[in-house]
């Protein structure tokens, strides 16, 4: 089983802290942030990593090569030094190294949570989805729009006021902020059809407009902490010293 971890990002939110060091290697209670992914992806599973790497791309390479020989994993790196590809835009420059047989997971490197990740791979494989979404019940801008059989048909950004319908307006639909995880099917990558930079939401719509099964999937109660900005680290690092 692989895994693919999106390190890449600069994390200006997160200034001074990020002026000297990348924000997936920013330690949160005493672990990087990168390693206490891979941990928790490896106890899922997952025995074969990618990371991507754009801001300080050579100290993420160097982390990698330590870890890797720390955990007995191997830990490829897709480089983005040239401009940051965004979700979908990584992904896609990573694919030749994600290729396989089994679903895959994408978990973003400033999520600290408890989150079942088994659960939510074995909830793909059953679903036959194209790919699957962690989503939950959280105050955010920004969410997915699925309907009653939890299908992604739209998203919505509050911030900029804009709700993007992948066919048309679903009425009831339920608005679920993601959670920075996903299980995607190898299938998913032949079907990377953008270039360059791009989020892959833009992926995901376009698919589910063309009938394609992406689907949300709420857990259980689990924490969740994002470390974009100094107040989010200090709830998440708080989180990690009780639960420790």
């Amino acid at each position: 089983m692989k895994a693919f971890i999106l390190a890449a990002g600069v994390g200006s939110r997160l200034a001074p802290l990020t002026d000297t060091t990348p924000k997936a290697l920013i330690p949160v209670a005493g672990v990087p942030m990168l390693e206490r992914v891979l941990i928790r992806l490896q106890d899922a599973g997952a025995d074969s990593f990618v990371v991507n790497a754009h801001h300080f791309a050579q100290r993420v390479a160097d982390f990698c090569a330590d870890l890797s020989r720390r955990r007995g994993v191997p830990i490829a790196v897709s480089r983005e030094d040239d401009a940051l590809l965004d979700t979908g835009g990584g992904l896609k420059k990573a694919s030749l190294l994600l290729r396989g047989r089994e679903p895959f997971f994408m978990h973003n490197a400033d999520i600290l949570t408890d989150l079942d990740l088994r659960a939510l791979y074995a909830a793909h494989q059953d679903s036959g989805a194209l790919a699957t979404l962690a989503v939950g019940e959280r105050d955010s801008s920004r969410a997915y729009l699925f309907d009653a059989k939890d299908r992604l048909v739209g998203h919505e950004d509050r911030s900029s006021g804009r709700t993007t319908w992948a066919k048309g307006a679903v009425t009831g639909a339920r608005r679920l902020p993601f959670e920075g995880v996903h299980v995607i099917s190898p299938a998913f990558l032949d079907r990377l059809s953008e270039s360059g930079a791009f989020s892959i939401t833009k992926t995901y719509l376009r698919l589910a407009a063309a009938g394609a099964d992406i689907r949300g999937r709420r857990s259980g109660p689990h924490a969740w902490h994002d470390i974009g900005t100094s107040e989010k680290l200090a709830a998440a690092e708080a989180w990690a010293r009780s639960a420790a």
